[in-house]
């Protein structure tokens, strides 16, 4: 049996076949998780989608550019060993092979075999400067090209792609198009094939192997401070700070955990990142054991060095000091934010708009805000309705505040008034007033009032009284 054959054909050649219906998001799910995994290794990881064109239907594989990543392993030949023995023991059945372009390891990987140049045929390890050697005997369909192109090669009788060598380039592209001289041109490493890595690769990296899988919460926290204590050498070493770390625990079963924690500023003092992670660990699990933890920073900014003062007085007073209190308060907003979750730990900043509900924004707790504009120091609720709500009112016309108004089932008689208080519509804005009255164009009359319990609310009227309809009310904010 072989790829493309047709069900009927294959069970008359095996009556007993099994056959499952195919499920592609899954194995693009698995890929990804495998992806994953193999960032032990590197952090450039791609998925290999070079069978598109072989008419695959998807990716089929992995890319891992492990330029400077195999001394970590013992050499080529022994990451490769441990990366397939590792798969094998998941169950996965893989080929592997390493080579000097994405090419060259592709087709020594899916078309190679013993004797074909390698200097390690059983670990698929092509030598620096041996693609030509090693490609030489295999099939064209190993340049990754389509099923009508190595059709069209093999009716001339070219099939190895050693024959392709000595070709004219022009002659070649004329008859078999420009994909084929590109193809080989890549895998000999004449033009350049960039990989696009599944993941950012964050500039700042470092990892722990084990020998043996470690597994309790106090060898996961030991390693998690060795590795906290070298990233942040590393930053330092280059006058920068983190703002967001990842740690990434390997599992012996071939899964990931992952952490991740963020500041408010920029940081490298390692007693505070450890007391963000310190928090959270407990919350990785090991499972059976893991045998490699990777500690990245894919943010980070610069943070020059400080001079501290040298008046010890002033600082066992705790008098301010600019740049300390600010390290403070950006500890304490980590803390709070990595305990509550960063959506819950807020400033709010002003937007320039006199829509209520459109002049004020969330923003970092630390983010630099401008000054609040003339409109915004307006006395306001300190509670504001999102959106506003429908009401029923009583109110004398054309202008006059309501004397009794039902909202939420609860009547309500108005003691006392204030306003209107009249806000346009941004005219520049293609809604209008946001939610209520969006693209119509009415402007509101806001009312402060004073209910016969004392409880305040402000409401509005949205648009001018028109003879023969009611106007719309709505409850906007509560002031008490």
């Amino acid at each position: 049996m072989r790829p493309g054959q047709t069900l009927s054909d294959a069970r008359a050649i095996m009556p007993a076949l099994a056959v499952e219906p195919g499920d592609a998001a899954a194995d693009a799910a698995t890929l990804d998780s495998l992806a994953t995994w193999c960032g032990r290794y590197t952090p450039w990881v791609a998925l290999d989608h070079a069978g598109l064109g072989a008419g695959l239907g998807g990716a089929h594989g992995l890319w891992l550019d492990v330029s400077g990543c195999a001394a970590l392993f013992g050499g080529e030949a022994a990451l490769l060993d441990d990366l397939q023995r590792r798969l094998a023991s998941f169950g996965i059945e893989a080929r592997a092979a390493l080579a000097d372009t994405p090419g060259a390891a592709w087709a020594v990987a899916r078309y190679g075999h013993a004797g074909v140049g390698l200097a390690n045929s059983n670990a698929g390890v092509v030598p620096p400067g041996g693609a030509r050697a090693a490609l030489a005997g295999l099939p064209v369909a190993a340049l990754r090209l389509g099923p009508v192109e190595v059709e069209a090669l093999d009716r001339v009788g070219l099939r190895r792609i050693g024959e392709l060598y000595g070709m004219p380039r022009g002659a070649l592209a004329k008859r078999f198009g420009p994909t084929l001289g590109r193809r080989l041109d890549q895998a000999l490493g004449a033009a350049h094939e960039p990989l696009s890595p599944n993941r950012p690769v964050a500039p700042y990296r470092v990892q722990r192997l084990f020998a043996e899988p470690i597994a309790g919460p106090e060898a996961i926290e030991a390693v998690t401070r060795a590795l906290v204590e070298a990233l942040t050498a590393k930053l330092e070493a280059d006058g920068r700070g983190a703002r967001r770390l990842e740690l990434a625990l390997y599992r012996v079963d071939g899964t990931v955990g992952e952490l991740a924690i963020g500041t408010s500023l920029a940081v490298r003092e390692p007693r505070h990142l450890m007391r963000l992670f310190a928090e959270r660990l407990e919350r990785l699990d090991a499972g059976f054991g893991a045998d490699a933890m990777v500690l990245s920073a894919p943010l980070s900014d610069p943070l020059p060095r400080l001079q501290l003062g040298l008046d010890l007085e002033a600082r066992r007073s705790h008098r301010p000091c600019a740049p300390e209190d600010v390290a403070a308060l950006g500890e304490l907003v980590d803390r709070l934010s990595n305990r509550l979750g960063a959506a819950n730990v807020q400033r709010q900043a002003p937007r320039q708009s006199h829509i209520p509900e459109r002049a004020v924004v969330s923003a970092a707790p630390l983010a630099p805000v401008g000054e609040w504009p003339a409109q915004g120091r307006r006395e306001r609720p300190l509670r504001l309705l999102a959106p506003p709500e429908p009401i029923e009112v009583i109110a004398p016309i054309p202008d006059d505040p309501p004397v009794m108004f039902r909202w939420r089932r609860a009547v309500h008689r108005v003691r006392a008034a204030s306003g209107p208080e009249r806000l346009a519509p941004e005219w520049w804005r293609a809604t209008g007033m946001a939610a209520v009255g969006e693209g119509e164009g009415r402007f509101r009359d806001y009312y402060r009032v004073e209910d016969e319990a004392g409880r305040r609310f402000w409401l509005f009227r949205l648009g001018a009284f028109r003879p023969g309809s009611s106007p719309a009310w709505f409850m906007h904010g509560l002031s008490g």
